[in-house]
């Protein structure tokens, strides 16, 4: 601490946070924003988009319940597409809250809506097992369709997450790109090299 020219306390100023603003017409990003915070950023916006979906499946078949004839003119007003509230509205009524998973998508749920719930949720298992993107869902399920067995996903011997200071990351990146090769690629060719090295291959 300092003190000012008439003798008081001068306390430093806080060093200003990376903010990260939602507007209705989008993010607000401060000109430097460690990687870090960038992908829980984007995770974040993920969850909220996702859940939003089960929220306005959940309001308009509680509008429908309860306001059978209102409900249209709150749809209206709140100034939603129709259609796609009917989708979510559709999906919603197909799982009852103790059934869906937070640990998969709407858009998981959305690929079994039309099965028997006890396929639906034997398939949802297997999502969760196997951590299946809902592509993989997707193709998993057209292939059962044609008798064939479901495809075990790449993502079951996907890596652990691991956290690493900005700087490292920004180290890394820069040895792929002088490397020429795509980040994931030059990761794995690295841990390759390494693993050579300690095997002694």
């Amino acid at each position: 601490m300092r003190r000012s020219p008439g003798g008081g306390v001068v306390r430093p100023r806080p060093q200003r946070q990376e903010r990260i603003l939602t507007t209705r017409v989008g993010l607000q990003l401060p000109v430097v924003l460690r990687y870090d915070r960038w992908e829980r950023a984007g995770q974040h916006l993920f969850q909220i988009a996702d859940s939003s979906a089960w929220c306005l499946g959940d309001w308009l078949v509680y509008g429908q319940e309860r306001y059978a004839d209102r409900y249209q003119a709150g749809v209206e007003a709140a100034g939603l597409d129709y259609q796609t509230l009917r989708n979510y509205a559709w999906v919603t009524r197909r799982f009852e809250f103790w059934r869906r998973r937070e640990s998969l998508s709407f858009g998981h749920h959305a690929e079994v809506a039309s099965l028997p719930p006890t396929e639906a949720d034997a398939w949802l298992d297997r999502s969760e097992q196997h951590r299946w993107s809902r592509n993989q869902l997707r193709i998993n399920l057209r292939e059962s369709r044609r008798g064939k067995q479901a495809v075990a996903s790449p993502e079951r011997t996907r890596l652990p997450r691991i956290s690493a200071s900005g700087d490292r990351m920004g180290v890394w990146r820069e040895a792929a790109s002088k490397a020429d090769r795509e980040f994931d690629e030059w990761i794995l060719s690295a841990l390759d090299r390494a693993a050579a090295h300690e095997l002694g291959r």
